[in-house]
């Protein structure tokens, strides 16, 4: 049995989304072997090819669209929500204000980026960004995943990353935050495969989201309670988790124009040549 390394990052909705394979309610088509690390780590490995299929942020994809493919599923958007630049209640930020962000390709620095181009930036661990401000090491930083829920009472929101987002794009897009996506290297029968398992493994979720999360609680595998495990799931890992629609497809069109435009990303890519071509297996059971 052929054997998928895959990788995702330790919030909620990335566990939420995987575990019906881990759990083996399907998929056992293959062995997944998977790994939750940071999504910065996750974005560098992605950038190596180390692993076979991976979650990444949506800003770092053209940094590797030669040798990776886009998967149509496991996505997460914001819908008038998404990170937050949050600092010290009354603090005044400067033009050069420090900040923390958690990754250097994550679409939330690209957006912060383009906003604030004279921030001076410092990377962190996502799980250590609210310390940080706290202990004034930073003046401000952006919180993403769980950490957008709860934060210390002292702290308050500078910006809202969707608002950059708004004022960007012009055309009330949801917010292309991550996805997931394959090495082109992968036998093509294979990697439509693994893409259909993924997408069913995120529908099975979704029809059993009150015992997967159950099971999740039990197994201290997620970093909050039950009523922000519910709050954050229905944010990030919903209906339009399952399948990239066209106006998720043209979102993400716009965040690739953006960074090209602002000179944070190599080249302007369309969507719809990154992903699989899924009538392949259509084509070849002719």
């Amino acid at each position: 049995m052929r054997t998928i390394q895959i990788g995702h990052s330790p919030d909620a909705d990335d566990l939420f989304m995987y575990y019906a394979i881990a759990f083996g309610w399907v998929g056992n088509a293959f062995t997944f072997q998977n790994q939750a690390l940071d999504i910065q780590t996750l974005n560098e490995m992605a950038l190596q090819g180390s692993l076979d299929i991976s979650a990444i942020s949506f800003g770092v994809y053209p940094f590797l669209a030669q040798e990776q493919a886009l998967l149509r599923t496991g996505v997460s958007f914001g819908e008038g929500y998404g990170p937050k630049l949050i600092k010290k209640k009354g603090k005044t930020l400067k033009k050069n204000f420090k900040v923390a962000l958690s990754g250097k390709h994550t679409t939330n620095a690209l957006l912060f980026k383009i906003a604030y181009p004279h921030a001076r930036i410092h990377y962190k661990n996502f799980l250590e960004i609210e310390k940080a401000v706290l202990d004034d090491e930073v003046d401000a930083g952006v919180l993403i995943h769980e950490s957008i829920l709860q934060y210390d009472c002292s702290l308050e929101v500078e910006c809202e990353i969707w608002d950059i987002w708004s004022d960007l794009n012009k055309q009330n897009l949801p917010l292309p935050l991550g996805g997931m996506c394959l090495r082109r290297s992968m036998p093509l029968s294979v990697a439509i495969e693994c893409e259909e398992i993924l997408t069913k493994a995120i529908e099975v979720a979704l029809k059993n989201k009150p015992l997967l999360s159950k099971m999740l609680l039990e197994r201290n595998l997620v970093r909050v309670d039950l009523e922000n495990l519910k709050h954050y799931l229905n944010l990030y890992a919903n209906e339009d988790s399952i399948s990239l629609s066209h106006t998720q497809l043209e979102a993400i069109n716009v965040l690739f124009k953006l960074g090209f435009d602002h000179k944070l990303c190599p080249q302007i890519l369309d969507v719809n040549d990154c992903l699989i071509p899924k009538e392949y297996k259509d084509f070849r059971n002719q």
